[in-house]
């Protein structure tokens, strides 16, 4: 394994709602010298919509040592706004890297989900029925992409002088001939999987290109493991903002640590390049008391974060350390990159 790093948000914005409120640069930077130092991860894979934030994390995961996959990851964008988007911040990618930064840039994140004109419907909720709806809705989608994918590198690469990826999903069939990395999404193992995820990852692997699993892990609650990527089922939600769980569910650290060690040791015995954990902190997912009201417990982050007081592991950080933070912090030492 040669990049092993985590996911980072600055903000995923839905309806108006962000998942990273308030973002504050000096918690951005010590958050990336946490990364670095005690995670001991290599990399860091900085996702969100807005381009001075994901600039501003890129130079704080850079200024620490680490190497940046720069990740916009937006919602209800059309296709020329992404293009706008994408030329912004390959020009400010560029910069960092003539700087002496190690950046690697994705030209968008699950594209036709979150964004419009790959699938039918305005709305993420729209999406993700007529996905839900079955090939009709799916069949144009690798065309759609590819073509759009194919338009974004050549204007990357008019910019940007480093390699380029794209976080993809399986459905969306993506032509890599462009690209200089294979990446994918969807690295989770779920109960309905778990009998064949090895041995997918070891087909994923074995491309002619260096591989990427660009997110893979799981929620704080018992049996969340076999769930994989599915949080939103447990979640009640008022529009984009989330406001309980759908039942009593209790918490499991263990679960979550134990997942997250099993899967690293697959992606390293197929020879899988880069992962990312997903991810160090989700902020609109915050520990509450009562059960139903804990939506940490839904939360991939590894660390667990608090509305109203300080950790006391980082008494400067509003969040405490989960087992999985040190079973990640752990990883490196066990089976260094090489």
């Amino acid at each position: 394994m040669t990049a092993y790093g985590i996911t980072y948000d600055t903000g995923f914005v839905n309806e108006g709602v962000s998942t990273r409120e308030p973002f504050d640069p000096d918690v951005v930077r010590r958050e990336m010298r946490i990364i670095h130092d005690d995670l001991h991860c290599s990399a860091v894979r900085i996702t969100g919509g807005d381009p001075d934030r994901l600039e501003l994390a890129a130079r704080c995961a850079a200024d620490a040592g680490l190497a940046l996959w720069l990740s916009p990851f937006t919602c209800g964008l059309t296709v020329d706004e992404l293009l706008a988007l994408l030329g912004d911040l390959a020009t400010r990618a560029e910069r960092l890297r003539l700087a002496g930064a190690d950046v690697v840039f994705l030209t968008g994140s699950e594209l036709s989900i979150f964004n419009i004109g790959f699938l039918p419907g305005d709305t993420l909720a729209d999406r993700l029925g007529s996905l839900a709806g079955g090939r009709a809705a799916v069949g144009q989608v690798a065309t759609r992409i590819n073509d759009f994918l194919g338009r974004a590198v050549t204007l990357v690469r008019e910019r940007f002088g480093g390699r380029i990826s794209y976080a993809a999903l399986p459905f969306e069939q993506v032509d890599w001939a462009p690209f200089d990395i294979i990446a994918t999404d969807a690295g989770y193992r779920s109960a309905a999987t778990a009998d064949r995820f090895a041995d997918e990852i070891r087909a994923f692997a074995a491309q002619d290109k260096p591989v990427a699993v660009t997110e893979f892990g799981c929620m704080t609650h018992r049996g969340a493991a076999a769930l994989g990527a599915r949080a939103d089922v447990i979640i009640e939600w008022d529009g984009a903002t989330p406001v309980r769980l759908t039942d009593d569910y209790v918490r499991d650290e263990a679960e979550q640590a134990t997942y997250v060690r099993e899967l690293l040791d697959v992606f390293t015995e197929a020879g899988v390049d880069t992962v990312f954990v997903n991810t160090f902190a989700s902020y609109h997912l915050p520990r509450r008391d009562g059960t139903r009201r804990d939506l940490d417990l839904a939360s991939y982050g590894i660390v667990t974060v608090f509305e109203d007081r300080l950790g006391a592991t980082y008494p400067d950080m509003p969040w405490e350390p989960k087992a999985a933070f040190n079973t990640l912090a752990g990883y490196r030492a066990s089976t260094p990159a090489t």
